[in-house]
């Protein structure tokens, strides 16, 4: 268990609770498949967004900062586990938030709101420019972390997902992309022998196979393959053929998923093992990176979790 201490605030991220589940998926076809249960660790600071915040946090805490700033769209993960992570360092924290305000406030924003987060609203042409919008808005005591964590501190903190699970049997590496931060650090923390498959959540967004690679060993990035066609229409599209996957995957393997990430995550391993993506005897470890509250966004028992 991690317990990070500052103002007499303590957070507890219970890495002891990991833990690997097999699937009942690809047995037929003598594929093995495995899941680093990391969505266990924290209800809200869950999965990758620990990980991916702990050096960001250590690093401003240690410099003396007072507030934290960043980035994020109405369904993000990271703006949530931010926010609440900021409330139990005692930290301020300000999100700055893609696109026009709404009348309704998505359940994400709400979610960080009750945990005292800021909103600032961008539209979409001025969000493109993070640059200016932090030389517009820095502050002394204000601490910037990038959106989804991105960046080597965010890589570094998602290279320790990896720290003590036994990984040496496994043939490939699954998880999601959003930022790309969390794959960066699974293929430096991964082994020569193992390939790391990027499942994208984002249409068209071709640009996060090089942000992966920016972040990583040049003796890595062969080993990186970036897998972008199950999206399903978009970043926290959620078509009946989605959330019909999520209710069997459920029922079938008691894991719960999301409609932004590990939905379509798990949606797309079951495609690619019957596609014969993988051959028979390989060994799969499938990041479950956490953060549910995206589900928030349905209408009631639209999921039986």
């Amino acid at each position: 268990m991690i317990i990070f201490k500052y103002n007499s605030e303590r957070v507890q991220i219970n890495t002891e609770s990991i833990t690997i589940q097999q699937l009942q998926l690809g047995a037929s076809e003598n594929i093995l498949i495995d899941v680093l249960r990391t969505d266990l660790i924290h209800p809200v600071i869950s999965g990758n967004k620990w990980y991916k915040l702990r050096y960001y946090l250590e690093d401003a805490i240690n410099s003396g900062f007072t507030e934290i700033a960043s980035f994020g769209g109405a369904y993000s993960n990271h703006i949530v586990a931010t926010a609440c992570a900021c409330q139990k360092f005692s930290l301020r924290s300000i999100g700055f938030i893609r696109g026009d305000k709404t009348e309704q406030l998505s359940p994400t924003l709400q979610t960080a709101e009750s945990y005292d987060m800021q909103l600032q609203f961008i539209n979409r042409t001025d969000y493109k420019d993070k640059t200016k919008i932090i030389i517009n808005n820095s502050s002394d005591g204000r601490y910037w972390i990038p959106e989804g964590g991105y960046g080597q501190l965010g890589a570094m903190g998602a290279a320790t997902i990896l720290e003590k699970t036994p990984i040496e049997n496994y043939d490939y590496i699954v998880a999601a992309i959003g930022s790309g931060t969390m794959v960066a650090g699974l293929l430096n923390a991964s082994l020569p022998h193992q390939t790391v498959l990027g499942i994208s959540s984002q249409k068209n967004n071709r640009s996060l196979e090089a942000e992966v690679k920016f972040l990583t060993h040049l003796e890595n990035h062969h080993r990186f393959h970036y897998i972008p066609e199950y999206h399903f229409g978009g970043f926290a599209k959620h078509p009946q053929e989605l959330l019909d996957f999520m209710t069997s995957f459920w029922h079938i393997e008691n894991i719960p998923t999301d409609i932004v990430y590990t939905g379509k995550v798990f949606y797309a391993i079951n495609d690619l093992v019957k596609k014969n993506y993988f051959k028979k005897g390989d060994r799969i470890l499938v990041i479950h990176s956490g953060g549910l509250q995206g589900n928030l966004s349905l209408p009631k028992n639209s999921l039986p979790f």
